[in-house]
């Protein structure tokens, strides 16, 4: 039985402990100069925990804002609880890290993306596809024969 080293999975543990730390030192201290996050998530995530107004509205995925006005901020391993103001409406949320599908903060240019098991596949097999054109480009140049040098006389250019 071979084993591999499964660098996505290694990759999606390390994001969202960064985002757990980022998040927890603003628990703590609040956000710092312009820093500001806007977090995309599934909201059909088993743990995610919403209004029922807000799961209607955003049946597949929804994009929240942490910047100006954000209440009872509470990090945890799995998640975190944050209170947001929907239109003068705070509506308390929780938001598993494994919900997470986007962790940008644009004040710095800073951003992370996960990738669904769907599109780790896509993006799998254009990668194999492309291995495989290269190897396989390699070998037609292992066999392709190879011709000698041709050998150009410099008197056939003079007049």
């Amino acid at each position: 039985m071979s084993r591999t080293i499964d660098y996505g999975n290694l990759m999606h543990r390390a994001m969202r402990s960064l985002i757990q730390e980022v998040l927890q030192d603003v628990a703590k201290d609040g956000l710092p100069g312009e820093h500001h996050f806007f977090i995309t998530f599934d909201t059909r995530h088993a743990d995610v925990q919403i209004a029922d107004w807000l799961a209607d509205r955003y049946p597949g995925e929804m994009t929240v804002v942490m910047q100006h006005w954000y209440d009872n901020l509470d990090v945890g391993d799995d998640g975190f609880a944050i209170t947001l103001n929907f239109g003068d409406s705070p509506e308390p949320l929780y938001i598993p890290y494994d919900a997470i599908k986007t962790f940008v903060d644009p004040s710095v240019e800073f951003g992370l993306r996960f990738e669904t098991q769907d599109e780790e596949d896509e993006d799998e097999n254009e990668l194999e596809t492309l291995l495989d054109e290269v190897d396989l480009e390699a070998k037609e140049e292992e066999e392709a024969p190879r011709k000698d040098a041709d050998v150009v006389s410099l008197d056939s250019f003079r007049k």
